[in-house]
């Protein structure tokens, strides 16, 4: 392994560690979304509805653990059920409004936390630094034969 691909390694096991610093606290710990509500509602509101085994196709997670997090986000309002759009046998999972403005709440203020985080950047930096994101992400994307639809 060369010392670059170690160095990624490092940064990235340091960057799991770290929440996002939040305005009053200095972390990210009192968002308005669990970790897997905010991804699991920002894959639907991207794709559109889906079913269970949609979005256990789409997380590479089993059913069951798809069931507990869809029913917490049935719960709280952030998603409903409905009849698959296109006919199907399977019910589909909607965000609601209520998931959309939690979501662009949440958002929100994981970019206000990124902006205090790179305020000493430049825009060429920052564009570089999500350029440079996207392209891990899409690799392992590909690697890992579950593409993620972006906006």
């Amino acid at each position: 392994m060369n010392r670059a691909t170690q160095e990624v390694e490092y940064e990235q096991m340091l960057l799991s560690r770290h929440g996002l610093l939040n305005h009053r606290k200095g972390r990210r710990k009192d968002g308005l979304l669990e970790r897997s509500a905010y991804v699991l509602l920002s894959r639907i509101r991207v794709q559109g509805p889906m079913s269970v085994g949609e979005l256990s196709d789409a997380f590479d997670l089993d059913v069951s653990t798809l069931n507990r997090q869809t029913a917490a986000v049935l719960r709280a309002g952030f998603v409903e059920r409905i009849p698959d759009p296109e006919g199907g046998m399977a019910r589909k999972f909607r965000i609601t409004e209520e998931g959309i403005r939690t979501l662009d709440a949440e958002r929100e203020g994981m970019v206000s936390s990124l902006q205090r985080v790179m305020a000493e950047w430049d825009d060429e930096d920052i564009s570089a630094f999500a350029g440079y994101l996207r392209r891990f992400n899409t690799d392992l994307e590909r690697i890992g034969g579950r593409p993620w639809p972006r906006p």
